[in-house]
């Protein structure tokens, strides 16, 4: 299919739509070569970093509302590292996951490790989600907030099972973007380069003195972990207001300018509001359209920061983000390992819901001169 010239009155002011690393805002980039520029490339012993990183956890805790006696954590890596991280030192013998998507399933290998019983794996079809059920002998019940590969969200409600098991969540599509009780779960984990708009690096969790207390005595039982995957060693450092290693200092400032941000214009039910608005909007565009439908088939699964979204045999839908990249609208194609003929667009919070609804203008001019 030729490129579709776009007229610029339906162009978005921003055609940065990506799931992976996300949009990031001017004023973000101005912090950063602005009053951030004073930071880089300086100690992060010192005063200056460990300020930042106090500011960023203190703000994490606002936007979260964390309950009494959780703690936001820091460490060096990112959701992948955090994976691997709680099979040293968070499950105690044996993890339940639910698999719905990617992260899921890559959650669930990491605690397939040796020195563990095997994990009970629930799988769900992608574009469908699946739901944890208490289980004797399980200590962890993990499984995303958000799916980033296939645009499902989920209900996050504590799992009512053995005493002192733990709910952990992957919240990296999810945080900043979705409102969620933080007191529903023990550790609410994340990277923040999504509805966060920051780079990677760092991974942060808001954990609850249940899942401190498990971090301790596991640390203490023997058990070997090694230094970079130690969750005690992120938990000690968060508390001097460092990382173990140097942290990803854009990263902080990034974020930092982000938090800021989302709090002053009224938090994450603000946040869940707007990506709410952009979300509907290309739902209602699929559901109305003779080419197109939502992926996610239930209402209820759909997710709010990303959105799939498939067409019929009678378009090609790589063609259409293709033609689309061509006009300056990137990052629309599908995920990867899915392989179906769709469009994978974010919805997450730093997106214009104007930029959104241009789009679909842009996707319909299309579909219509293709």
């Amino acid at each position: 299919m030729p490129h579709v010239v776009l007229p610029r009155e339906i162009l978005p002011t921003d055609g940065r739509f990506g799931c992976g690393p996300s949009k990031i805002r001017p004023e973000q980039l101005s912090a950063l070569v602005g009053p951030g520029a004073a930071v880089l490339g300086t100690s992060h012993r010192q005063a200056p970093v460990k300020n930042l990183v106090a500011g960023v956890r203190s703000r994490l805790a606002d936007l979260l509302r964390l309950p009494a006696g959780y703690e936001i954590v820091v460490g060096n890596g990112g959701s992948t590292a955090f994976w691997d991280a709680a099979a040293f030192g968070l499950i105690e013998r044996r993890a339940q996951n639910l698999v719905f998507g990617e992260f899921g399933g890559k959650f669930a290998a990491a605690a397939a490790a040796p020195w563990l019983e095997a994990p009970d794996v629930r799988k769900a079809a992608p574009g469908t989600s699946a739901s944890p059920e208490a289980v004797e002998g399980v200590d962890v019940y993990a499984w995303p907030h958000n799916e980033t590969s296939t645009g499902v969200a989920t209900e996050i409600r504590r799992v009512e099972a053995d005493a002192g098991a733990l709910t952990v969540i992957d919240a990296t599509s999810a945080a900043g973007g979705i409102d969620v009780t933080i007191a529903e779960s023990d550790v609410y984990y994340f990277a923040p380069q999504k509805n966060l708009g920051s780079d990677g690096g760092l991974w942060f969790a808001a954990v609850s003195p249940a899942a401190i207390e498990r971090i301790e005595r596991i640390a203490a039982s023997g058990r070997y972990i090694p230094e970079f995957l130690s969750l005690k060693n992120a938990l000690d450092n968060s508390r001097l207001q460092q990382t173990l290693n140097t942290p990803a200092l854009s990263t902080l400032i990034l974020l930092d300018e982000q938090l800021r941000w989302i709090i002053d214009n009224g938090g994450l039910q603000w946040a869940d509001a707007r990506t709410h608005e952009s979300s509907d909007a290309l739902y209602a565009w699929a559901e109305a359209s003779s080419v197109a439908t939502p992926f996610v088939a239930d209402p209820a699964d759909r997710s709010p920061v990303v959105v799939t979204i498939d067409f019929d045999e009678s378009v090609d839908a790589a063609a259409i983000a293709a033609s689309l990249r061509h006009n300056g609208i990137v990052d629309t194609e599908p995920y990867r390992k899915l392989g179906r003929n769709q469009l994978r667009i974010a919805t997450f919070t730093s997106i214009e819901p104007d930029d959104v609804r241009q789009l679909i203008r842009s996707i319909d001019y299309t579909l219509e001169h293709s």
